[in-house]
């Protein structure tokens, strides 16, 4: 679905664009996406609205089957985020332990505290972070904007699949420039 509105209180949720991802082989060049991320994390910012920023430390407990990423501990400077979003003492700093952003955190009930009933998702990986963080959002009764040039997946299929099938059913979907334009819109 196509976007629409934007609640008063939306929050920019900004996916695993960390130092330990970053260099990771992508369906999409990585450029253009970190791009229009810190082009929506500074309309945000203008906006006093809430820039949530989530990096990855681990992976859940629970089952083995697949062998996990990484064993022992993480290398130096994994978890930190990459220069370009320009992190802020102001903007929430999330750290997950799952796929989505919501699972292993406090996520929803710092969101709640400052009244936020929308979310804007962009990152990596669409499939799978992306992903479980707007389902997650979605089950928590968030309303869910994903701006799918704002994001990729190492896999061509998984990014595809979730643009066309998964999140037209969690949300709607939108351009960095059509959620950027609507905040203007907004406040002008």
């Amino acid at each position: 679905m196509a976007l629409t509105t934007l609640d008063p209180k939306t929050a920019l949720i900004v996916v695993d664009l960390q130092q330990g991802i970053i260099g990771s082989p992508f369906a999409h060049p990585i450029g253009p996406v970190v791009t229009h991320a810190v082009a929506l994390i500074e309309a945000f910012r203008a906006r006093h609205l809430p820039v949530v920023l989530v990096n990855v430390a681990g992976g859940a407990p629970g089952r083995t089957e697949q062998p996990p990423r990484h064993v022992g501990a993480l290398p130096a400077g994994f978890t930190d985020f990459i220069s370009e979003l320009g992190q802020q003492p102001e903007d929430m700093i999330v750290t997950k332990r799952s796929w989505g952003a919501f699972a292993t955190t406090d996520l929803e009930k710092r969101l709640r505290a400052l009244d936020v009933t929308q979310v804007v998702i962009v990152g990596v990986a669409t499939g799978t972070g992306v992903e479980a963080t707007a389902r997650q959002a979605y089950e928590h009764g968030f309303n869910v904007t994903l701006a799918i040039d704002a994001m990729t997946d190492g896999r061509a299929e998984a990014h595809d699949y979730s643009i066309k099938t998964v999140f037209p059913r969690l949300g709607e979907t939108a351009t960095t420039q059509d959620i950027i334009n609507l905040l203007a819109s907004r406040t002008a």
